[in-house]
C-alpha cells in the first residue's frame, strides 16, 4: 500500500502549486481582495463537466444546511466551497496531496470561507476522522487511484451517520485498455478502474443501500465535444494546477469516453444502520 500512496503523491506533486494560483489570480486584482468561489470553477473542480457535476451530485444527494459534509479527495476544495455557499452547510476536505490541500485553504482564505471550509491531509483508506460524523459525503473522480475500493467504501461508511448519503461521480471501466497518460494516471499500472457493476457492488458490500444510479457516460461525451467546439480553454483552467502535460491528459480522457473504453457512473447510496 505504501507503494501505492508514494505513486498518487507524486502524480499529484504539484511544487509551487499555491504560488501558480496566487500568481494566475491575479488577474481578479490585489491579494487582500476576496474572490467569489464562482470566479475559480474553472480551476478548482477537478473532473468531468467542472462545477455543473458538482452541482447535480449535491442535488442528488439532498444537502442541506444543517448538515456536516466531507469531500474525499477534495483536491485545491472547489467542491467544498461551492457546497458552503450554496447550501450554509460545514465541510471538511480531506485529501492524500499536501501541497493540494495547502492550495485548498489558500483559495479558501481568499473566498472568506475558512470559518466553515476545513482541509486535511490524509489518506482515503484511513481518514483521520472519527466514526459517524459526517450527515454526507461526496468522491468524484478520486476510486480510480486506489486499488483497495472495499476499504475505502468501509472508510466512508465509517465516517457517515446511520442514513448519511454517499454520492459518487466517477470514472468506470466499460470496455478494452483506456489510453493513457490520462488526468489520474501516467500509466496502466496507476490506474485501477472497476465497472460500474463492480463498482456499486463494492459500495454496497461495504454497508450502503443505492438511492440513484445513473450512466452520465452521454452527457460527459457531450461536455467533451463542446470543450472541442469553443477552442482555447479560458487562461484560469485545470493546467493551472497540474501544469502543462494536462491538455494531454484531457484530450486522452476524452477519446477514452467517446471510443466506448471508459465511461462516467453518478451515484448515491445510504449509510444502512449496523444492527
Amino acid at each position: 500500500m505504501t507503494d501505492e500512496l508514494d505513486r498518487v503523491r507524486d502524480h499529484y506533486r504539484a511544487t509551487g502549486l499555491t504560488d501558480r494560483l496566487r500568481t494566475a489570480l491575479a488577474i481578479f486584482g490585489p491579494e487582500e481582495d476576496r474572490l467569489k468561489p464562482e470566479q475559480l470553477a474553472t480551476l478548482d473542480q477537478f473532473h468531468t463537466r467542472g462545477l455543473a457535476a458538482t452541482a447535480e451530485l449535491a442535488n442528488l444527494a439532498v444537502i442541506t444546511a444543517d448538515m456536516s459534509v466531507l469531500d474525499v479527495g477534495s483536491g485545491v476544495g472547489g467542491p467544498a466551497r461551492f457546497l458552503e455557499a450554496t447550501y450554509g452547510c460545514r465541510v471538511t476536505g480531506v485529501d492524500l496531496s499536501e501541497p493540494f490541500v495547502e492550495a485548498a485553504r489558500y483559495l479558501t482564505a481568499r473566498t472568506g470561507q475558512d470559518g466553515k471550509v476545513s482541509f486535511e491531509t490524509g489518506n482515503a483508506l484511513a481518514l483521520p476522522l472519527p466514526d459517524g460524523m459526517y450527515d454526507a459525503a461526496l468522491l468524484q473522480h478520486v476510486a480510480m487511484n486506489i486499488a483497495d475500493r472495499s476499504l475505502l467504501y468501509r472508510e466512508v461508511r465509517r465516517v457517515l451517520k446511520p442514513g448519511g448519503k454517499f454520492a459518487t461521480f466517477d470514472v468506470v471501466l466499460n470496455s478494452g485498455d483506456p489510453v493513457y497518460p490520462v488526468p489520474w494516471a501516467k500509466t496502466p499500472g496507476e490506474s485501477f478502474l472497476l465497472t460500474a457493476e463492480a463498482t456499486c457492488e463494492a459500495i454496497e458490500a461495504a454497508g450502503f443501500g443505492t438511492l440513484v444510479r445513473r450512466d452520465d457516460t452521454a452527457i460527459a461525451k457531450a461536455w467533451f465535444a463542446e470543450l472541442r467546439a469553443y477552442g482555447p480553454p479560458p487562461s484560469l483552467n485545470l493546467g493551472v494546477v497540474m501544469g502543462q502535460g494536462f491538455a494531454e491528459l484531457a484530450t486522452n480522457l476524452g477519446r477514452n469516453l467517446m471510443e466506448g473504453r471508459l465511461g462516467i457512473l453518478t451515484a448515491v447510496f445510504e449509510a444502512v444502520p449496523v444492527n
